[in-house]
C-alpha cells in the first residue's frame, strides 16, 4: 500500500505559499491508518525507549495507537496553558509564526528513553523543542518517527546532525 496516496495537499493553507499535506484522508481509510500504525509500530522496533511521546494534536493520533500496542507510557507534549499540573516549557520558531509547547513535570524520568511521533516534520522547530522538553525533563530521546516527512524543508536532516534518530514513513516535498 502506497501511504502517499492517501494524503491530500492543500495549497495556500493555513497561509499563501504553505502546501498542506492533511493526513485526515489517510486516518479516515481504516486500511491506510492500519497500515500507518503497523508501519510506526515495525520501525520503532530498531530503537530502545521506555516511553512514547507525541505533539499535540495530529501526533496524538499515532502515537496513541503505537503506545497502545506497543504497551509503553504515553507522554503528551501539549500546547501552552493546557496542562494542569507543574510543566516544562520550550518556546519555538514556526513556519509561520511561534508557538510554545509543555510537558508536566512528573511525565519523563531521569532513566527514561522517550521516542517521539509525530506527523510530519518540517524544518524541524517543533521536534526540537519535543527534544528540549525531554532533555528539559532529565530523559533522553531515543528517536523520532514521523509520518510524513517535507524533505525539502530539512527537518530531519537537520535533527540527524544533531545526533538524533529519524525514521519517516513518506517523503513529500513541502512546496
Amino acid at each position: 500500500m502506497n501511504l502517499k496516496d492517501y494524503i491530500r495537499s492543500i495549497p495556500d493553507y493555513p497561509k499563501k505559499g504553505i502546501l498542506f499535506r492533511d493526513i485526515t484522508t489517510l486516518i479516515k481509510d481504516e486500511n491506510a491508518f492500519t497500515e500507518t500504525i503497523n508501519q510506526i509500530v515495525e520501525r520503532s522496533k530498531k530503537f530502545n525507549f521506555t516511553k512514547i511521546a507525541a505533539i499535540e494534536s495530529r501526533g496524538f493520533v499515532f502515537a496513541s495507537a503505537a503506545s497502545y500496542l506497543l504497551k509503553k507510557p504515553f507522554v503528551m507534549l501539549r500546547k501552552k496553558n493546557k496542562l494542569p499540573a507543574d510543566v516544562h516549557s520550550v518556546d519555538f520558531e514556526l513556519e509561520y509564526g511561534t508557538a510554545t509547547i509543555e510537558v508536566h513535570k512528573d511525565s519523563i524520568n531521569k532513566n527514561d528513553k522517550v521516542l517521539i511521533i509525530d506527523d510530519l516534520i518540517a524544518t524541524g522547530g517543533t521536534a526540537e523543542a519535543a527534544a528540549k522538553l525531554i532533555e528539559i525533563s532529565e530523559g533522553k530521546v531515543a528517536a523520532f518517527i514521523f509520518v510524513i516527512n517535507l524533505f525539502d524543508l530539512e527537518g530531519s536532516k537537520n535533527l540527524i546532525k544533531k545526533q538524533y534518530k529519524v525514521e519517516n514513513l513518506i517523503d513529500f516535498p513541502g512546496h
